[in-house]
C-alpha cells in the first residue's frame, strides 16, 4: 500500500465548485481509500491505497457534487522530490509557490518574462513550476496567466501547505 497526495484544482474558490472536506473524506473512505486526511478547504488530501488509477475519484466527485474537478495524484516520493528540488529554500513559505502540472510543460519564455513582475523569480524542474513571489500572488499577472505560459493545467500550493502535506504523509 502506498501513500498519495491528492491535489484538487479550482475548488472552493469564490463560491464555486464547492466540496466540503468532511464530505470528501467520507466519499474517499467509502471508496476504500485508507487513512484519509484533508488539509484546508482548497482540496488537499493525503491517503493510502493499493490502487494505481484514480479516475474513479473524479467520477464519484462529479456524481456527488455536480462537477468534474481537475485533480493531480502524486505518490509520496514524487511529492518529496518536488520539495527537494525547491530552488527558493531561503524564503518564507508563504512567498514560495509550487505549481504541480498535469504533465511536463513547455515554457513560453516570452510570455513568462512579459507577465512576471521584477520581484518574481521562477524555475521549472520536471513537471513542477516554482515561483518566488515576495509581494504575494493575489495581484500577480504571472499567476493569473500561468497556464497560458505553461501550456498545461497546473495547481499551486504555497510552501507552507506543501510542508504540511509532507508532514501529514510522513505520519500515515
Amino acid at each position: 500500500m502506498k501513500t498519495y497526495i491528492l491535489l484538487f484544482r479550482g475548488i472552493n474558490v469564490g463560491g464555486k465548485n464547492i466540496i466540503p472536506m468532511k464530505e470528501l473524506k467520507s466519499l474517499l473512505e467509502g471508496e476504500g481509500y485508507e487513512s484519509v486526511n484533508t488539509y484546508i478547504q482548497s482540496g488537499n488530501v493525503v491517503f493510502r491505497s493499493k490502487a494505481k488509477s484514480f479516475k474513479d475519484i473524479t467520477l464519484k466527485v462529479e456524481k456527488k457534487f455536480g462537477f468534474s474537478p481537475e485533480l493531480l495524484v502524486l505518490e509520496k516520493s514524487e511529492f518529496e522530490d518536488a520539495l527537494s528540488f525547491n530552488p527558493f529554500t531561503l524564503y518564507e513559505g508563504k512567498t514560495v509557490h509550487l505549481y504541480f502540472c498535469k504533465r511536463k510543460p513547455i515554457l513560453d519564455k516570452k510570455k513568462l518574462d512579459f507577465f512576471a513582475a521584477d520581484t518574481e523569480n521562477y524555475k521549472l524542474h520536471g513537471s513542477v513550476f516554482y515561483l518566488h513571489a515576495p509581494n504575494g500572488i493575489g495581484r500577480s499577472k504571472l499567476v493569473s496567466n500561468l497556464e497560458l505560459c505553461l501550456g498545461v493545467p497546473a495547481t499551486g500550493r504555497n510552501l507552507n501547505t506543501v510542508l504540511k502535506l509532507q508532514g501529514m504523509a510522513e505520519n500515515l
